[in-house]
């Protein structure tokens, strides 16, 4: 009988630590997995420069719009595993979406491609992930540990709608930067950045100290670098370019470059612009061009593309003043190359290496 009960303590010792043991590796497992999720790059700022896990960045971007033809006017992306491919080709390193990525797939996808994503976030947007009802947050909270994001970005080219807020761009600033303070609050690990229209001027700098990194649209022909000397002059913030560009249809015959449907044109003068961009790496910490691909819905007949179109302040489009707004893609609708893809590859897959 002793023997019995010795054998049967022994064997539930056994058991219990056998169980133990397999708690114990089970919660091993759960905490490697959680310190996967929750480890991420940490980017940060220091003078003038974009720095992501303490090294240089150099923004080697796009701006990316994914609307297909048709006559529902949505981003889609659908065509993500097919443009990611031509974007890695291309050297591009960063997207620049104008609004919250709502799939997490869609952000697992870039990073698993070796992308970052600079995350846009627009004033009024329905109560959805906006500046106006403070929703903007829930978004930085849900996806602040994801690798792929890069930074936060507040608004796009509102210095040139004041009447979006009041007729007072004022309150634009003030409400920007009150943003960029909850981001810091909530997110140590990611910069706050603006697109701002051009070269912001003093009202703006002095009103935005919670802005780290000034993005700036830019569309001064074939001359970058002349903005570049001008933020030298005014701050020592971290800048890039936010939009710059060309267009591949000529509204006019100009400086030897056919009216109509012209590739070279585009390409040339895209050629010039990040030339001129990446030669002032010491003031500027990269671009996203504007943009990947032909948008058929900006200017008329989503099934068609159309000449025309509207941008504020956009008489610097290289070589006809005109901004055709349909025509901005370095691929078209149907992911063909233009000419410019190739002078984006080249450039951005080479500029590392000077």
């Amino acid at each position: 009988m002793k023997k019995i009960v010795f054998v049967t303590v022994v064997l539930m010792a056994f058991m219990s630590c056998k169980n133990d043991t397999k708690k114990e590796a089970i919660s091993e497992e759960e905490t490697s997995v959680a310190d996967e999720v929750s480890v991420s790059d940490v980017v940060s700022v220091s003078g003038r420069q974009l720095l992501v896990n303490d090294e240089f960045y150099l923004i080697k971007g796009i701006c990316y719009h994914p609307v297909p033809k048709g006559s529902v006017v949505k981003r889609d992306f659908g065509t993500l595993t097919q443009d990611l491919k031509l974007m890695v080709e291309a050297g591009i390193n960063t997207i620049r979406v104008y609004s919250p990525i709502q799939e997490e797939s869609v952000l697992d996808e870039i990073n698993e491609a070796g992308l970052k994503v600079i995350i846009g976030f627009g004033y009024k947007q329905g109560g959805k992930n906006d500046i106006f009802s403070g929703s903007f947050v829930d978004y930085v909270n849900k996806y602040k540990n994801h690798n792929a994001i890069l930074m936060w970005e507040l608004g796009n080219e509102y210095n040139y709608h004041p009447e979006w807020f009041d007729g007072d761009v004022k309150n634009w600033y003030k409400a920007m930067n009150d943003a960029a303070a909850v981001i810091h609050e909530n997110d140590p690990s990611h910069p706050v950045a603006t697109a701002h229209g051009d070269l912001p001027n003093e009202l703006a700098r002095s009103m935005s100290p919670n802005i780290d990194v000034w993005g700036m649209n830019v569309y001064r022909s074939v001359r970058p670098e002349t903005i570049l000397k001008e933020w030298k002059e005014v701050s020592e913030k971290p800048m890039y370019l936010a939009e710059t560009g060309a267009d591949s249809y000529m509204q006019i015959a100009n400086d030897g470059y056919e009216q109509g449907v012209n590739e070279l044109a585009q390409a040339d003068a895209t050629e010039i612009i990040l030339k001129a961009t990446f030669n002032g790496k010491d003031i500027c910490s990269g671009v996203t061009l504007f943009q990947f691909t032909d948008g058929w819905w900006k200017a008329g007949n989503n099934e068609v593309q159309d000449t025309g179109g509207t941008a504020p302040n956009s008489t610097g489009v290289p070589f006809d003043g005109s901004p055709n707004e349909e025509f901005w893609g370095i691929v078209d609708i149907d992911r063909n190359k233009k000419q410019v893809f190739d002078v984006v590859k080249d450039i951005y897959t080479n500029v590392n290496k000077e």
